[in-house]
């Protein structure tokens, strides 16, 4: 052996020195380039010795935390510019409609006020329906596209007013109420979800992240209120971006409040309906028709904008084995969710704070904005009042992250909003704007920025409420379904009372804030009582896929006889297990039962261990070496 060695090491030395090997050694050439080969191998194919695997990892897990934001800000900005398009064209088309000069001159007989009046029923009678079929849309085409399609009907509706025509108009403002529900509930549960993840993306180092176990209580609540505070922040700038239209074109062509409100007896709590008596030509004279088709082309590429957004900026809200299950569980289940969800009492108490969202919104607009602002300051001071609604909704949305403080709880934000909105009521049923008075101006908009606080804080708690109560699920687009579906009822029933006196109105609201705050207060009671509550669950789906995350112990909707007979049947498989595997014992050798013994020990094992797999995989683990 150690003859070999100096051989060896003489033919090396002898390479190394540029002398060839005597004719001896000329066998023993092979080792040292194997030698070699192997050496130069593993230098190349081993890690690169500046080579950090942590730095790496953290730096991975940085561009997903930064993907994330983007996802956020993208949604976020994509929702406010399709709404600032959207609110802006039907307002700026509502205006010229009414005005009887301009129906006569540029459309005759068409009937343009007939049209509005059915482009407006089909925005606010069809969501009703929503709540049969958001749910089919959203597992046919997923979270993502779901915002992207709706976007595309926004698109559409701005498209038609090219050509202004029954045929038109009509079907792109039905199709808009159609896509209403689904957006929202789209929306509302990708925000949510990118809490989540970014949550994962922060503590990826922590061992039930790692080992894809459940997260701890309160885990996710910290990001899913500064996430739904920035949605809000930046939807709620859509009521100021929808103005610019007015001040930038329309506001030049509008006469002079005392033209328009010539015949304006009686405003706010002393009214009926919206503004009676309010003048029907509303414009000294006509824009021309080239410039409208400028400004609805600008429009029509920021709604082009917004599709992109939603396109290119929004990523995927779930891996594509999760959409996968989802659409794997049947129609009939898919159909059924939404009404299984009402099964949990937390969400049945919520329905009235649902509701009150869709009225207050809309009375914003039509009751304070229109009844009391424009009937004493004119049209022309239409855009002022709404830009401040908008500008205090927005910034007050910031006012729901004082909930990362510890000591503040939940409830004082909801509750809150809704006390506020409770004394404006009391004030508006007690007091009524003068018509013509544009010296009321400053105490208008003082109303409306206190109504735009109670806005924000509604909004905001109610999102961010929904997304701490069902944490621990993924889906939330179910629950938020019911909300935005509760909302459509209640802007439908806005939409029939409208010829209403205004204390009526007030009163409405008065009685389903009351109720609502109620209602609210029993659900926080009774979880702190903790009362159980049916926690809905998605089914399993029909095909093994392997990712699927609801676990079989938080299977709420089975019953405790069903628990009980499942519990049974595996304590009696298990003894006739063990009666068989006696048996064979007995008739066979001590080798034998033994191994057999060991091979249904090890069968039940795996099966359990791919059963628990199926029915509780959790989040997929980023692995470096992938």
């Amino acid at each position: 052996m150690a003859a070999v060695n100096t051989e060896d090491n003489i033919y090396c030395e002898a390479e190394l020195q540029g002398v060839p090997p005597a004719d001896d050694h000329d066998d023993r050439q092979l080792p040292c380039q194997e030698g070699n080969v192997q050496g130069q191998e593993d230098e190349f194919l081993g890690p690169h010795p500046d080579y950090d695997e942590e730095e790496e990892e953290r730096k991975y897990y940085r561009r997903k935390r930064l993907g994330v934001v983007k996802n956020v800000v993208g949604a976020s900005c994509g929702g406010m510019i399709i709404y600032s398009v959207y609110m802006g064209l039907l307002q700026m088309q509502l205006i010229l409609h009414y005005d009887e000069t301009y129906r006569e001159v540029k459309y005759g007989s068409l009937g343009l006020e007939d049209i509005d009046s059915k482009m407006l029923m089909g925005i606010n009678v069809t969501p009703i329906v929503g709540l049969l079929y958001t749910p089919v849309l959203i597992r046919f085409l997923g979270t993502k596209w779901m915002m992207f399609l709706a976007s595309g009907i926004y698109a559409l509706f701005v498209s038609t007013n090219y050509w202004e025509r029954y045929y038109t108009l009509v079907p792109s403002a039905v199709a808009i109420g159609v896509a209403i529900v689904p957006l929202w509930a789209s929306l509302g549960n990708y925000i949510t979800r990118m809490a989540q993840q970014y949550y994962e993306y922060v503590n990826y180092k922590e061992e039930h992240v790692q080992e894809q176990k459940k997260v701890p209580k309160g885990a996710f609540h910290r990001y899913i209120i500064i996430f739904q505070s920035v949605f809000y922040i930046c939807f709620h700038l859509s009521f100021v971006f929808a103005e610019f239209p007015m001040v930038l074109f329309l506001n030049s062509f509008l006469s002079n409040y005392n033209h328009t409100l010539f015949n304006v007896k009686l405003c706010g709590a002393d009214g009926k309906g919206v503004i009676e008596g309010f003048n029907k030509t509303v414009l000294h004279h006509l824009p021309r028709s080239m410039l409208l088709i400028e400004v609805e082309s600008v429009l029509m590429g920021a709604a082009f904008i917004a599709m992109i957004v939603f396109l290119a900026l929004c990523g995927a809200a779930y891996r594509p084995t999760e959409e996968i299950d989802l659409r794997s569980i049947g129609w009939g289940n898919i159909f059924q969710l939404p009404f299984k969800h009402l099964r949990d009492y937390r969400l049945r108490l919520l329905c009235p704070f649902f509701i009150y969202s869709g009225f207050e919104v809309l009375f914003a607009i039509k009751g304070l904005v229109l009844s009391y602002g424009v009937c004493a300051a004119g049209l022309e001071n239409l855009w002022l009042l709404v830009m401040v609604y908008g500008l205090s909704s927005s910034a007050c949305s910031a006012l729901s992250l004082a909930l990362l403080l510890q000591r503040l709880p939940r409830q004082a934000l909801l509750l809150g909003g809704a006390a506020v909105h409770l004394v404006l009521l009391v004030v508006l049923m007690c007091w009524s704007s003068t018509p013509r008075k544009p010296e009321q101006l400053p105490q208008l908009l003082v109303l409306v920025a206190l109504w735009g606080l109670g806005t924000a804080l509604n909004k905001t708690s109610l999102s961010t409420l929904l997304g701490m109560l069902y944490e621990d699920k993924e889906r939330l687009d179910f629950v938020y379904t019911i909300y935005h579906w509760w909302q459509a009822i209640a802007i439908f029933i806005v939409y029939l009372w409208s010829s209403l006196p205004m204390r009526a109105k007030l009163a409405i609201l008065l009685v389903t804030l009351l109720v609502a705050g109620f209602c609210y207060w029993q659900m926080e009671r009774r979880l702190a009582k903790k009362i159980r509550f049916r926690l809905p669950r998605i089914p399993r789906p029909r095909h093994k896929v392997k990712g699927y995350r609801y676990l079989e112990e938080e299977n709420s909707d089975e019953c405790e006889s069903d628990k009980s007979d499942v519990e049974d049947e595996d304590e009696e498989g298990g003894q006739s297990e063990e009666e068989r595997v006696q048996l064979d014992s007995n008739s066979q050798d001590s080798d034998s039962s033994g191994s057999e013994r060991g091979g249904a020990r090890g069968r039940r094992r795996r099966r359990r261990d791919d059963t628990a797999y199926e029915q509780a995989g959790h989040r997929e683990a980023y692995d470096p070496a992938m």
